[in-house]
This record gives C-alpha cells, sequence and structure tokens, in this order.
C-alpha cells in the first residue's frame, strides 16, 4: 500500500521504535512507516489503517507493538474475533494487562457478554492503572446492557471516579455512559444531569454528549445549507413558475 513520502517512521513512539530494533533496519523503517500509517489513519478511515497494519504483520509478526496495531486495526473494523487473537498475541509477549479491558469488549462484540463479565471480575483488572480500571468498568457495564441488566449498569458505573469533580481523560466518556443508562432506564431527568455534566468535562468533543443534551431540551438543529435553500425558495418570484405573456 502507498505510503506518502514525507512519512518516515521516525514519529512512532520511542518503545516501539525500541521494539523494532530487533529487526534488520531497511525493515525496520518499512514496518515503522506502516505502523504510522495506522496510527494516522485508525479514526478516519479504519479500512485503510487496517490495510496497513496487514502489512506491517506480514513483514513484522513476532514484534508485539505490531500484533497490537493489527488487533486495534481490526478492532475498529469490527472484526472482534480478529482483533482479540491479536491482542491475546500481543499479550503472551508482553505480560501486560493493559490490553485486558478491550479484550473484554472484543467478548461484548463476539455476543459473550458473560464473558466480559467473568473478566472484569479477574484478578488482572487489579493490575490496571487508574484510566484501565475505568475503561474495564464501562465494559462491565456494557455488558450488563447486552444483557438487559440495566439497573445493574447504573450500579457498575457509580465509582468514585464518575462522583468526582476533577476532569481526567476519562471523565467524559464515563459520565456519558452513566446518562446514558440512566436514560434507557427511563430516568430522564437524572439523564438530562449526566449529560450536562459529560459536556462540562468533554474538552475535545469524544463524545456528543451536546447532541444528546439538546435533544433532551427538545432543541432541534437545522442544517444550514436547507436553511438557505428554503430561503431561496422564499425569496423566489411567483414568475418562476411560468412565463408571463
Amino acid at each position: 500500500m502507498p505510503i506518502p513520502e514525507e512519512v518516515t517512521g521516525d514519529e512512532i513512539d520511542k518503545d516501539v521504535r525500541q521494539e523494532l530494533q530487533s529487526l534488520p533496519k531497511t525493515l525496520a523503517e518499512d514496518v515503522a512507516r506502516n505502523l504510522v500509517m495506522v496510527a494516522r489513519l485508525l479514526d478516519e478511515d479504519p479500512e485503510a489503517a487496517y490495510g496497513y497494519s496487514r502489512v506491517a504483520l506480514r513483514l513484522a509478526s513476532r514484534v508485539a507493538a505490531v500484533r497490537e496495531a493489527a488487533g486495534f486495526a481490526a478492532y475498529a473494523n469490527q472484526k472482534y474475533a480478529e482483533a482479540l487473537a491479536e491482542f491475546r498475541a500481543a499479550r503472551r509477549m508482553t505480560g501486560s494487562v493493559e490490553l485486558w479491558p478491550v479484550m473484554a469488549d472484543c467478548e461484548r462484540g463476539l455476543g459473550r457478554p458473560e464473558k466480559a463479565l467473568d473478566m472484569a471480575g479477574a484478578p488482572e483488572v487489579h493490575k490496571l492503572d487508574k484510566a484501565g480500571q475505568v475503561e474495564m468498568r464501562l465494559v462491565a457495564a456494557g455488558a450488563r446492557r447486552d444483557m438487559g441488566q440495566l439497573d445493574a449498569a447504573i450500579v457498575t458505573l457509580q465509582s468514585p471516579e464518575l462522583a468526582s469533580n476533577s476532569v481526567q481523560p476519562w471523565t467524559a466518556r464515563l459520565r456519558y455512559a452513566y446518562a446514558d443508562a440512566l436514560l434507557a432506564a427511563g430516568r430522564e431527568q437524572e439523564a438530562r444531569e449526566w449529560f450536562a455534566k459529560a459536556v462540562e468535562s468533554d474538552r475535545d468533543g469524544s463524545t456528543d454528549a451536546s447532541d444528546r443534551l439538546a435533544e433532551l431540551d427538545g432543541v432541534e438543529f437545522m442544517d444550514a445549507l436547507d436553511e438557505g435553500e428554503s430561503e431561496s425558495d422564499e425569496q423566489r418570484p411567483a414568475a418562476e413558475d411560468g412565463d408571463e405573456d
């Protein structure tokens, strides 16, 4: 797959670069450039990112960072069985529990929420950092919802991190998930309150909390183009409908 000339491979994280030092120099550069493309395209064009990940995987399947990148690319394309296999391979290579929450979410994607809940109660969770533990809580709540257990999902999300007034990288997503669960349970007023809190903490626009809040408040957004077309219609002379003698 083509890679822009300006992509050198030096853009990758230093830890990944260190992993690639086990490869011959030219090969390491090729793998690094493909990994850069995976990272760049993962959100905006996951299908293309997946393609680059497969190239990197073909070149260096014994590098943990490559297996992890391939896992996230597969995950972004909802190829959950493939993603889970890659994450498991990366974990075997590194011994790290960092991927535990996304592995559990793959189980959800495969229609096995009970397995995801088993993983949420496993000893590995205690080895996760705070961000990982919050992510695991989100996955567990999602699994509860998959099983139709709305009240249990709400309770799962109730935590010191949710109650905290400090804003962390995970705060907006946690508040959003809680608001969404409340709304699904018919607790609309509480949901509105938590969507508002999610908006306050969503500094990078990672959720659509503002849209959900507006929807609850009955605010309708009109597309600017549609509005312009409507005004043009109003201003168009009636004579346009037919020629006058």
